[in-house]
């Protein structure tokens, strides 16, 4: 049991590690797709989540976890939109502004 909590920590730590640095390289003419992206990673978890909700014992562990990931999924997949779409309005012409 304890080495099944080391192989997972381990693997947490790692997959943070790697994803910090990949996200370290991408130019930043790629951090919008990559935004939406990532986006939609997060509205697949709140659907796991919410099926991990729905075929859960009412306040067994599972449950909490499922709930948890929703809470933070849409709490990312609503960040994510309103930083995407500040992104893009900053690309829209003003008004009187000429080519």
């Amino acid at each position: 049991m304890t080495g099944n909590i080391v192989l997972l920590l381990f693997i947490f730590v790692m997959a943070a590690f790697l994803g910090k640095e990949l996200i370290a390289k991408v130019p930043s003419q790629l951090h919008t797709p990559l935004m939406s992206a990532t986006n939609a990673i997060s509205g697949l978890t709140v659907l796991g989540g919410l099926v991990v909700c729905s075929t859960s014992p009412t306040g067994s562990l599972s449950m909490i976890f499922g709930f948890i990931a929703i809470v933070l999924a849409t709490i990312n997949v609503v960040g994510g939109y309103m930083v995407t779409d500040r992104m893009l309005a900053m690309f829209k012409k003003k008004e009187g502004e000429s080519k």
